[in-house]
């Protein structure tokens, strides 16, 4: 096999690898969501542990996109391609941290705490998978068009957090005895919204593969 052809079937490898820790990544959320509402302190402490999986994925990838660099010293959009994997593996990393964060959250409030999940924890949740779902797309097809779908799901994932944080405020300001309670729903539908931004960074990496130029989507 000539070393072009070795060189794409590594692209195509690490391409692989990123779209399987993406999926780790929305696993470890909707995990995470699911224990926030059943108070499933067992789960969570699983997905804490599986988190340490994400972490070897991330620096498996990124080993190696830096050998592929230093190896074949490849120029243009394929030197592209490699930067672009070691952000959105970082990215993704960063997702896996966000679904870790909720399940310690869960585990602050115990499984004793009488405690009612905002709904729309779980709308959040949910917008996020399909964006995860949109940006796996993305990244499998370098499709830019697929890519700018995720800067409107990012603004109805921001309206709904603006509204759990607001009517958090207003629970503390009537019930000043469930601020634990609220700083740990205001805390995980943050972690959500972040987890929600770095998927927008991913769309924004494959705009600029594809395109060699910068786009916000946020």
């Amino acid at each position: 096999m000539v070393a072009r052809e070795q060189f794409q079937l590594d692209l195509k490898s690490i391409k692989d690898e990123i779209i399987q820790l993406a999926m780790l990544t929305e696993d470890a959320l909707i995990k995470a969501v699911d224990a926030l509402y059943n108070q499933d302190i067992t789960l969570a402490n699983q997905i804490i542990a599986n988190d340490k999986l994400v972490d070897k994925r991330e620096l498996d990838i990124n080993n190696k996109a830096v050998l592929l660099i230093a190896k074949q010293q490849p120029v243009a959009k394929d030197l592209r391609r490699l930067i672009i994997a070691l952000k959105i593996t970082t990215d993704l990393e960063r997702m896996g941290d966000h679904a870790k964060n909720i399940a310690e959250a869960t585990i602050e409030l115990g499984e004793h705490y009488l405690l009612t999940v905002h709904p729309a924890v779980k709308e959040m949740r949910d917008i996020a998978i399909e964006m995860v779902r949109v940006a796996i797309n993305a990244i499998k097809y370098e499709d830019i068009s697929v890519a700018r779908k995720l800067s409107k799901m990012d603004d109805s994932m921001d309206e709904l957090y603006e509204t759990i944080i607001r009517e958090m405020l207003e629970e503390t300001a009537t019930n000043p005895e469930k601020v634990q309670y609220v700083m740990q729903m205001a805390f995980s539908a943050r972690y959500i919204e972040r987890f929600a931004d770095h998927i927008t960074n991913i769309g924004e990496s494959i705009l600029f593969l594809v395109k060699g130029e910068s786009f916000d989507l946020n």
